[in-house]
């Protein structure tokens, strides 16, 4: 079954073992379109533009990456609350039709950091934020597909002849681990994104997705977020696992990454489970490795599969035989790990996904 591979692009060269998120200029043109670049020659499908209350403009640097590439689709992570569904459903439509259609998407994040949600001027509790992405995903499709002006009254919005002369067909994912999150995210959500955890609880997780879309008459599918690792033998890279492990120590002693404290004051539920998870043991199923995410919180992706290209894209397909058909892959060195698994990870991946099937909706 064809399966789509996302990356992660920056406007800036940093990670947890190099460069620094707060110091320096926070963009620069050349890299990101070297970055971006580079995502479309390995065979990606997508390029993931994260978000922040300090942090550049996701829908700039989205027009950046695609006027940049001739195929790589973006996905624009969002906040909702601070724009109107009916302005950002616009802003995407607008986007998407200059671009060649079929390009964009967007990824709703509710947000677990406290300190962040009030940069930008929210204090809504967590289960109220929930409520407010589901009402605001709900009013952002049908403005993307309406024909006809409409009205909306709701607990947080209220429209009156809702109307957008442009439309597209944008996929919506969206992310969350809370009761409150799946409910919203199986109700209203195409891809429903998940943090690399052990096969058994990522099972569990959709399982209980799935349960809940079906409630609703729907169907949904998933994504996985993971960091690999990979090296010519499997000692290989245990080892580079170890020296990012160490860099990464380092740079938090010393105050690098200051960018990590509000992950480690996170109210999102999948934040503490990883966590927990890392706190029990750093290696789960054989190569699924907390040592960054113990290290640093897991405030982004941060758990790790370590070993040969093989190897990596085989524990990958364990989560492809659960359901999983989109998969997101974000690398420690950048531009030079996408270019990298370019030449081994990603094609085989797709070889191996075209040989099996995901477990059924029903399953």
């Amino acid at each position: 079954m064809p399966i789509e591979i996302l990356g992660m692009v920056g406007t800036k060269d940093f990670s947890e073992t190099h460069g620094s998120f707060v110091d320096g200029p926070p963009i620069d043109p050349p890299y990101l379109t070297r970055f971006a670049r580079a995502h479309e020659e390995a065979g990606f499908d997508r390029v993931l533009i994260g978000y922040g209350s300090s942090s550049p403009d996701g829908f700039a640097v989205a027009a950046s990456v695609l006027h940049a590439t001739e195929r790589l689709r973006v996905l624009i992570a969002h906040r909702p609350g601070f724009v109107a569904p009916t302005v950002v459903a616009r802003k995407l439509a607008t986007l998407d039709q200059l671009t060649g259609g079929g390009r964009v998407a967007i990824h709703h994040i509710t947000g677990g950091d406290e300190a962040d949600q009030r940069r930008d001027g929210d204090f809504l509790g967590h289960d109220a934020r929930y409520r407010r992405t589901g009402e605001f995903m709900q009013v952002l499709r049908r403005t993307l597909t309406s024909p006809e002006p409409f009205d909306h009254a709701g607990e947080f919005y209220r429209f009156e002849g809702a109307y957008s002369s442009v439309r597209a067909d944008v996929p919506l994912y969206f992310g969350g681990a809370s009761p409150a999150a799946v409910e919203t995210g199986a109700r209203h959500a195409d891809v429903y994104m998940l943090w690399g955890e052990p096969l058994a609880q990522t099972a569990e997780r959709i399982a209980r997705v799935r349960k809940e879309a079906a409630r609703h008459g729907r169907e949904i599918t998933f994504s996985l977020s993971t960091r690999p690792i990979v090296a010519a033998t499997e000692a290989g890279a245990w080892e580079r696992a170890e020296r990012i492990k160490a860099a990464t120590a380092e740079r938090v002693g010393g105050g690098a990454l200051r960018w990590s404290r509000g992950a480690r004051e996170s109210s999102a539920v999948g934040s503490a489970r990883l966590q927990e998870q890392g706190a029990e043991k750093e290696v789960h199923d054989e190569r699924l490795w907390y040592g960054v995410t113990n290290l640093t919180g897991p405030g982004g992706n941060s758990t790790a599969l370590v070993g040969t290209d093989e190897q990596v894209a085989e524990a990958l397909l364990k989560y492809h035989d659960l359901g999983v058909t989109t998969f997101l892959i974000r690398g420690f060195d950048p531009v030079d790990d996408v270019v990298q698994w370019g030449g081994g990870l990603v094609p085989l991946l797709r070889e191996g996904a075209a040989r099996r099937e995901p477990a059924a909706v029903g399953a």
